[in-house]
């Protein structure tokens, strides 16, 4: 089994990322393999809704999504990780979100009952309807997202400053258990 958090922060190492590797560590522990993916740095376009991919499950853009879309379709568990920025998510997200849940629908929903959920940090404000945002994708891509104690939201605006939002990283690290519980719980089930 594996589990692989995209990163859609345009910053390498900053607070998502963070983030997201704390819930990996509650994920890992429990015996899963884990992934970052970085977003930043790479070349991938937003979505203009071609439907080549219709039938194809490739997307008719030539730039870097296909390599980040064949690790999401490989893995058994998907985190989306996005920082707020003007109340939404990153640009790097979307295009991402945009374009695998249209080759994912459009080819039999490849996403279905797979397990995943979204991380959101923000500095003071906006993380609801980031949360929301993402949260609609893994609904209509039919994820099983499993809860935590509380949303997967943290605080912090410099590099590092959501180690110190107790709550918040408690609370991923929760999801990330869950995750692993989820995860086993169907593998058993399936197997």
């Amino acid at each position: 089994m594996k589990v692989v958090a995209v990163i859609g922060s345009p910053r390498v190492n900053g607070n998502t990322e963070a983030l997201a590797r704390h819930a990996l560590e509650a994920v890992a522990a429990e015996g899963i393999d884990t992934e970052i993916i970085r977003l930043a740095g790479l070349e991938v376009a937003p979505c203009d809704a071609c439907m080549v991919c219709r039938g194809t499950a490739q997307c008719s853009i030539q730039d870097e999504f296909q390599g980040v879309y064949d690790k999401m379709l490989a893995a058994d568990g998907i985190i989306l990780a996005s920082p707020v920025y003007f109340g939404s998510a990153t640009a790097n997200i979307k295009a991402v979100m945009d374009r695998a849940g249209y080759v994912a629908r459009n080819n039999g929903d490849l996403f279905a009952r797979k397990v995943g959920g979204p991380l959101v940090v923000a500095r003071r404000a906006g993380q609801n309807f980031t949360y929301a945002q993402l949260m609609y994708w893994f609904m209509i891509c039919g994820f099983v997202v499993p809860g935590s104690t509380y949303w997967n939201i943290a605080f912090g605006r410099h590099p590092g400053d959501v180690a110190g939002d107790e709550e918040g990283m408690r609370t991923v690290a929760n999801f990330g258990k869950n995750i692993a519980w989820l995860l086993k719980s169907l593998g058993d089930r399936a197997g």
